[in-house]
């Protein structure tokens, strides 16, 4: 038919040129859509069913190419990639700018009782360890005890570190207690990941080739991209937790500088 949608697009791979800054951007705009959350299971599975029949080579008819890239980021958003299991909300790329905003404004705005500290910090990471044990690998399943061990370990490193920089930071600038809850979060990615993802750095990660034949399993590449994840996410806490902690100390000083004149 010549209206037919073509079974020549690429759904494997991104909608846009991944070599350009507009095109990354563009990418992940749609891959942590917040909108996608409040999608229902219906409209989810749906979504798997075009994506599925597509690589399948059967073309629902009417579907446009929109539609189909529409249906292939709504499935990215909520389907595991290796299990194809539909993952925990709030593990989802799609909850993480609204879920990282609430509980990242609660530890700047809550950091200078001991009580607040504690209890953000163990907020933020339950939350980590649900977001890592959503996307772990699918080839490397983990046992109670080691998700256990995973979520308590970074759990009291994010807690001892807030709290003794905490209280040293009694001694220093105010400025300096701002930054506690970056320090925490930051030393506590250290451990989690390492922690959640155990598994993966004993029995490696599978390796592909271009064509997406599985050559076998590294655990350097396994190292590799965990590393990458545990840069990257202190990466992504800076602006939030760094840049706004100076940006709003230097207001400060000069709203205190134009009271005084």
């Amino acid at each position: 038919m010549s209206g037919e949608l073509s079974l020549n697009i690429d759904i494997k791979e991104p909608r846009w040129d991944q070599g350009t800054f507009m095109g990354r951007a563009k990418h992940f705009f749609m891959v942590t859509d917040p909108r996608n959350v409040l999608l229902s299971s219906e409209t989810l599975d749906e979504a798997r069913m075009v994506v599925e029949d597509y690589r399948a080579g059967n073309v629902k008819p009417g579907l446009t190419e929109d539609e189909l890239w529409r249906a292939k980021y709504i499935y990215d958003s909520a389907f595991h990639p290796d299990t194809g299991e539909k993952m925990f909300v709030i593990g989802r790329m799609s909850a993480q700018v609204p879920m990282n905003m609430s509980i990242t404004g609660c530890m700047l705005t809550f950091y200078r009782t001991t009580p607040a500290v504690v209890f953000w910090q163990w907020v933020n990471q339950s939350f980590n360890a649900v977001v890592n044990y959503t996307n772990r690998s699918g080839d490397a399943p983990m046992t109670v005890n080691q998700l256990g061990a995973a979520y308590v370990s970074a759990t009291t490193g994010a807690v001892v570190t807030a709290l003794g920089l905490k209280s040293l930071a009694t001694r220093l600038p105010p400025i300096v207690s701002r930054f506690v809850p970056f320090a925490a979060v930051a030393a506590a990615n250290c451990i989690n990941i390492p922690f959640m993802r155990q598994r993966e750095l004993k029995y490696g990660i599978p390796v592909l080739d271009e064509n997406g034949n599985r050559l076998g399993e590294s655990a350097n590449a396994a190292k590799q991209a965990i590393v990458q994840v545990v840069v990257s996410r202190i990466g992504m806490a800076v602006p939030a937790m760094g840049n706004v902690n100076i940006i709003s100390a230097g207001l400060l000083i000069n709203c205190c500088f134009f009271c005084l004149i």
